[in-house]
C-alpha cells in the first residue's frame, strides 16, 4: 500500500464546520452632528503694510538673495522672490469672511470639519489687531488658528470646555525668532 502525500485523511473530510452566529447589533448610539457655537469672521489675520515696510523687506530679500546666489545658485533666489511675492499678495488682498462652527464632533471651517481627536488644547491669542482662537493639533502643521470676534470669547470658552482644556502652549524657538524678527521690521 502506498501513501499519497496529497490525499486528505478521511477524518478531516468528516469534520464539519459550525455555522457562524450572526453578529449582535451594536448598542452604541451615534449622535447626529449639531452646532454648539457659530460665528463669521475673516479667513486670516490681516494688516495693510506701508511703503517703508516694503522697501525694508525688499532690501533684506535682495541682500539674502545675493548671498544665496553666490553660495548655491539661482534656485534659492527664485524661492526667496516667490516667498516675497506670496507675502505681498497676502498683505494686500483682504481676506473674505467665512463661517466657523463648533459642533459636538469638532470644528467646522467653511463646511470642512476637524475632529476633536486631532486637537489637544486651545488658547486665545492676538495678531495684527485680530483676536485668534488657537488649537494645538497632533497633525502637521501643529496649530489651527481661527479669527474670532472679541465679543464671542466667553461663549467660545464655554463651548470648548467640554471637549478640550484651555492651556497655552509654550513658545518654540521658531516662534521666538519670528517675533524678534517681526519687531525689527518697520510698521510693527
Amino acid at each position: 500500500m502506498s501513501y499519497n502525500t496529497f490525499t486528505v485523511p478521511a477524518r478531516a473530510k468528516q469534520k464539519q464546520k459550525k455555522p457562524l452566529k450572526p453578529a449582535r447589533p451594536s448598542t452604541r448610539r451615534v449622535e447626529p452632528e449639531k452646532d454648539i457655537f457659530s460665528w463669521k469672521a475673516p479667513g486670516r489675520p490681516f494688516k495693510r503694510r506701508d511703503r517703508d515696510f516694503w522697501i525694508t523687506l525688499l532690501a533684506i530679500v535682495a541682500v539674502v538673495s545675493l548671498v544665496l546666489y553666490i553660495i548655491e545658485g539661482i534656485i534659492p533666489v527664485i524661492l526667496a522672490i516667490s516667498l516675497l511675492f506670496l507675502f505681498y499678495i497676502l498683505s494686500t488682498v483682504k481676506p473674505e469672511k467665512i463661517e466657523y462652527r463648533i459642533t459636538n464632533r469638532g470644528v467646522k471651517i467653511a463646511d470642512k470639519r476637524t475632529d476633536w481627536a486631532l486637537m489637544t488644547r486651545f488658547w486665545f491669542s492676538r495678531r495684527f489687531e485680530s483676536e485668534l482662537l488657537v488649537f494645538e493639533m497632533v497633525t502637521i502643521p501643529g496649530r489651527l488658528e481661527l479669527v474670532i470676534n472679541p465679543k464671542d470669547k466667553d461663549g467660545l470658552r464655554k463651548a470648548l470646555a467640554d471637549y478640550l482644556i484651555e492651556e497655552e502652549a509654550p513658545a518654540t524657538s521658531l516662534d521666538k525668532a519670528a517675533d524678534w524678527f517681526s519687531k525689527k521690521l518697520p510698521g510693527n
